[in-house]
């Protein structure tokens, strides 16, 4: 029998480079995911992505799994990084200097991949935790771009329920984004 996968949590406090590899791994396509939705710009979003990990490496020290996820803490300091870039117009690339991190020029094969995370296939994932009702009335609304009456029809359910159930999948997929509390 094989021992589960260490949870974030380990990982960030076991304090080795391996350890953070394994945590950036598990969350880096998620991230970048989240700054291309947010900038509309592949370039920034790399950076800004580099950055939350340069600043997480850096005050992972200082995460205390009492106060939420690993998951939650990292999209916190993402979310403080979107902020400064937005207050200042650019990328803030302290954190990568003091880290000694050069930064990454980015080709057009890698600037396709990132776009590609921001796409159907992207929003189906984050789809996969809901509940089976609002998974499938935020894809057929969403993604396919049905009316709320044809969705109602295909579900033998009123066009209420189906607005209700594509709103709370929409809240739900927010909240994992940290796009809201």
């Amino acid at each position: 029998m094989s021992a589960s996968p260490p949870t974030d949590e380990v990982l960030l406090a076991a304090r080795d480079a391996a350890s953070f590899e394994t945590f950036y791994l598990r969350h880096v396509e998620a991230l970048l995911v989240y700054f291309v939705r947010r900038t509309g710009d592949p370039e920034l979003a790399a950076d800004l992505t580099a950055e939350t990990f340069a600043a997480a490496l850096a005050a992972r020290r200082r995460f205390k799994p009492a106060r939420g996820s690993a998951r939650g803490w990292l999209f916190g300091i993402a979310a403080n990084k979107l902020a400064d870039a937005r207050r200042r117009g650019h990328a803030e690339s302290r954190a990568r200097r003091r880290l000694g991190m050069e930064r990454l020029e980015l080709d057009d094969a890698v600037l396709r991949a990132i776009d590609a995370l921001a796409g159907p296939a992207a929003a189906t994932a984050w789809l996969e935790d809901l509940a089976d009702e609002q998974r499938d009335a935020v894809h057929a609304r969403v993604i396919e771009g049905r009316s709320y009456e044809e969705i109602a029809r295909a579900q033998h359910v009123s066009e209420a329920a189906v607005r209700q159930r594509v709103h709370r999948g929409l809240a739900a997929v927010r909240r994992r984004l940290g796009a809201e509390p």
